[in-house]
């Protein structure tokens, strides 16, 4: 049967309509791609479900230097094992009522450096027997002054019966400056110092008959 003249036209305009091939695949390419960062988006904020996460000890709120923890001022948190320093705290009561050494934000972690104890008192000092001693300044100024880290001598000053004043202890290292709002009279802040075991036990015994002072270097 032939096709009259309409027909002929109406199937020409219908095969203009047709898509060409490539057009179907470059949308194909472009719907995979789209996809495809669709789906990097979601695991990127999902994370990892394979990394192994530990339950640590945060700061439960901002916390000043000198400050003694209690149970209030500590959370636990997960946390990527693999992103976590040496050190890290997991149990709370290992730092309940310990004093931090420094300031801290809230929800920061919690190390054995970050309190005062024996492995920070070997950190400052290098000595594997490091002790830390708290001493009083003769000159309450120079406490305001003192940072954590820095360096001294510690001084005995003139004592009864005429000994002259002497270093009990060379290079020590500050590790905590008590604050004048702890508690604490201005006359009264105390210094922690950490140094080698035996020069602890003078600088100790040197603090209980007489204030000391210190030389920085």
């Amino acid at each position: 049967m032939t096709r009259s003249l309409a027909d002929l036209g109406r199937g020409a305009r219908f095969d203009g309509w047709q898509r060409p091939p490539w057009a179907d695949a470059l949308l194909a390419r472009r719907l995979l791609a789209a996809g495809l960062v669709i789906l990097a988006v979601i695991l990127f904020l999902r994370g990892d479900p394979d990394t192994q996460r530990s339950t640590v000890v945060v700061a439960g709120r901002d916390l000043p230097p000198g400050h003694v923890l209690t149970a209030d001022d500590l959370r636990t948190a997960p946390r990527e094992s693999a992103a976590l320093p040496d050190g890290v705290v997991h149990d709370p009561a290992a730092v309940l009522g310990a004093t931090v050494t420094g300031a801290m934000r809230g929800g920061e972690v919690f190390t054995d450096l970050r309190v005062v104890g024996s492995r920070l008192a070997a950190v400052a000092t290098g000595a594997r027997d490091a002790r830390i001693v708290p001493i009083r300044l003769a000159d309450t100024a120079v406490a305001d002054i003192l940072r954590a880290g820095d360096r001294v001598d510690v001084i005995g000053g003139e004592e009864q019966g005429g000994r002259p004043a002497r270093t009990l202890a060379t290079d020590a290292a500050v590790v905590l400056v008590s604050g004048p709002g702890d508690g604490r009279g201005a006359k009264e802040r105390v210094v922690l110092v950490a140094m080698d075991a035996e020069h602890a036990t003078i600088v100790a015994s040197a603090s209980l008959r007489t204030a000391l002072a210190v030389v920085f270097h």
